[in-house]
């Protein structure tokens, strides 16, 4: 995780270090939806790394679309533990996404979150209304509320208007 930001803050349970990065953080909600005992932003410090087992936190953590949060094992795992750990960390190749160059094996993935914003994940290019290139990335997120000061993409303000896709 990059110090970059002050506002970064890291928890750890002995275990697993999981690094919140809050300028990535569009406040989907899937965390404390998931895990309220872990991720609860009522209290101080809002994430206690005590409330569930190190494995549920992973599962948890890998959700988070922004990767506003992330983990790492504190040690260096043997050979078995990596492959207890099994799925937490596998991608899914398929014989379709074999073709191209190595920058192409992922698939592109694009998820709505309710009353959020539209998360696309995957190797892809940004490009403006001229045909220019805004941005070369592997995840972001786009505004639906129509209410960002990042246009095209997702500052969070949905959150702040209680935007509703049923509105």
């Amino acid at each position: 995780m990059s110090s970059d930001d002050p506002r970064n803050r890291q928890y750890t349970n002995g275990e697993i270090t999981v690094f919140w990065k809050p300028s990535k953080c569009i406040h989907a909600t899937t965390c404390f939806r998931e895990l309220i005992e872990v991720f609860n932003p009522g209290r101080r410090p809002w994430v206690n790394m005590n409330g569930a087992p190190t494995r549920r936190i992973i599962e948890v953590v890998n959700k988070c679309p922004t990767q506003a949060l992330e983990w790492k094992y504190n040690r260096d795992l043997s050979e078995s533990e990596i492959r207890d750990i099994g799925e937490l960390n596998t991608v899914e190749v398929t014989p379709e996404t074999l073709t191209g160059t190595e920058k192409d094996l992922k698939t592109v993935k694009v998820e709505i979150l309710k009353d959020g914003p539209i998360i696309v994940k995957g190797n892809f290019k940004v490009i403006g209304p001229q045909g220019n290139e805004i941005k070369s990335m592997h995840m972001t997120s786009f505004c639906r509320c129509g209410g960002s000061k990042s246009m095209p993409f997702c500052d969070g303000t949905h959150r702040k208007i209680k935007f509703s896709e049923n509105d």
